[in-house]
């Protein structure tokens, strides 16, 4: 099934824009320039998308058409970021992603993803700031950032997202740029994270689901200090709302709390130690 909600464009039945423009509440907005590096990669990604996959998109109507913002996406699968960027590709407002600086000197890949500016993460290192700085500097221009705030691939064992870092609450209240969640489902089932084997599992043709909801409220945090329990606070409110739309395109209930990888291996070592729970 495919499937597309009239809103941020007039779209073909394939979810492309139509003739290159969008219609946000009856207002004509023009296509804006996506690049050759985009472009080039967009030639390369999306034959076999299509040819692989079948795609059900749902909430296009809530991406801004003008302005810098924030989208703030689950993360269950290597695959994933394909699945989400051909989405956010077709809604003519590129993403600018967060991505482990160590896929910068991937040969290749590495090009492209600089070609395309997207944002590489230098974690415990004196460069960990710049990504903060080149994620603001970016919503300033009036683009997209694209944040996973789980920090890695789910390790929950249902695949529900996991407990998130403040990073994309941090420049969210910086900038006061609109936070869109992005659910995605079945990318993990085509290529299921920590799998050992059948890494790829093409057969039968999964569905990538992807769907964006409305900005979250952050309203109540702004004009105050962005303090550590601010920042978790926020946080615990963004990753709500990914989980929300998540819900929705699974069709069940998450659990009350969220997976914290963390706590989960303190009370594991607990555990094989002999101790009771905390």
């Amino acid at each position: 099934m495919f499937s597309t909600q009239q809103g941020l464009g007039a779209r073909d039945r394939r979810g492309k824009p139509g003739r290159g423009q969008f219609l946000e509440k009856g207002i004509r907005v023009s296509r804006r320039r996506i690049g050759f590096w985009y472009r080039l990669a967009a030639v390369i990604a999306k034959p076999p998308l299509v040819v692989l996959f079948k795609r059900d998109w749902r909430g296009m109507e809530h991406i801004p058409a003008d302005g810098g913002f924030i989208t703030a996406v689950n993360h269950n699968s290597y695959l994933d970021p394909l699945s989400y960027g051909h989405f956010q590709y077709n809604t003519g407002r590129v993403p600018r992603l967060l991505a482990k600086a160590g896929l910068f000197r991937t040969p290749f890949v590495g090009m492209i993803l600089r070609g395309t500016g997207q944002i590489p993460v230098y974690r415990e290192t004196t460069n960990a700031l710049d990504a903060f700085r080149a994620a603001v500097a970016a919503i300033e221009r009036g683009e997209c950032v694209a944040f996973y705030p789980e920090g890695t691939l789910t390790r929950d064992p249902d695949m529900w997202p996991m407990a998130g870092k403040t990073g994309a609450a941090r420049v969210a209240l910086l900038t006061k740029a609109p936070v869109i969640p992005v659910a995605q489902w079945g990318a993990n089932l085509a290529m299921p994270p920590y799998a050992r084997e059948e890494k790829l599992r093409l057969f039968p043709r999964k569905t990538l689901q992807v769907q964006a909801g409305p900005p979250v409220d952050l309203s109540r945090f702004h004009g105050i200090e962005p303090t550590p329990e601010v920042l978790r606070e926020a946080t615990e409110v963004i990753m709500a709302a990914i989980t929300a739309q998540l819900e929705e395109v699974r069709g069940e209930k998450a659990p009350v709390a969220l997976y914290d990888h963390r706590k989960a291996r303190a009370e594991q070592r607990r555990k094989a130690e002999g101790k009771g729970p905390t």
